[in-house]
């Protein structure tokens, strides 16, 4: 059973978001990298606070 509507790679293309904006790239990047600080920072207090309450 072949339902796959492409039949052969010729001519084939790619689209990528944002790939002709640089702006929007650093914004997105920065943003995950916040992201992933911010979740650092905030696993270290919880830890910190639940050793201090033992």
């Amino acid at each position: 059973m072949n339902t796959a509507p492409i039949t052969t790679w010729e001519g084939a293309e790619a689209y990528f978001t944002f790939a002709n904006s640089p702006g929007i790239l650093m914004l997105l990047s920065l943003i995950g990298a916040g992201l992933c600080v911010w979740t650092i920072v905030s696993m270290a207090k919880h830890e910190n606070d639940c050793y201090k309450k033992m």
